[in-house]
């Protein structure tokens, strides 16, 4: 068991978005399920608490209602090795959501994520200032990161 788990805090819908994130990642499980009882203050069998897996990654997730919203002071990165997984993430994510610069995204239960192609942070760690300043400039106009953008400004340098 890992020692740090993010516990996410939903109004009503966690059941909804536990099995949309266990849709959307490889290697992914929902694990246990805990219903609030008759007499709760919400419908009997409803989720109170879960945990899931996403790609080996436990979460936890409570149905606790309104008071708490997700905002973007905490945010999942996700490490993408190719383009496509960028786009499928990125597609899937956004649907009923909305986009935000630089890779970011609010998925449509609100929470916010990173979607982000592994080349980033190769090309933008190069020893030639003038490389790295061109694909940070490049990744400045985009919303989903393209690579193949990323590639043309890092080789016009």
């Amino acid at each position: 068991m890992q020692k740090i788990t993010p516990f996410l805090w939903f109004d009503n819908n966690a059941e909804e978005a536990m099995n949309f994130y266990t849709s959307i990642f490889p290697n992914s499980k929902i694990e246990s399920v805990a219903r609030y009882p008759e007499g709760a203050p919400v419908p009997a069998g409803t989720v109170m608490s879960a945990t899931f897996e996403l790609l080996g990654q436990e979460f936890m997730v409570l149905n606790g209602g309104p008071q708490y919203k997700f905002n973007e002071a905490v945010s999942f990165f996700v490490s993408c090795d190719t383009q496509e997984e960028v786009d499928n993430l990125w597609n899937q994510l956004t649907d009923g959501g909305e986009e935000g610069p630089c890779g970011w995204l609010k998925d449509k239960f609100g929470l916010s994520w990173q979607i982000i192609p592994t080349i980033l942070g190769e090309l933008m760690g190069d020893h030639n200032p003038v490389k790295a300043q061109n694909v940070m400039q490049a990744m400045f106009q985009m919303k989903k990161i393209d690579s193949a953008k990323l590639k043309q400004a890092y080789e016009q340098a």
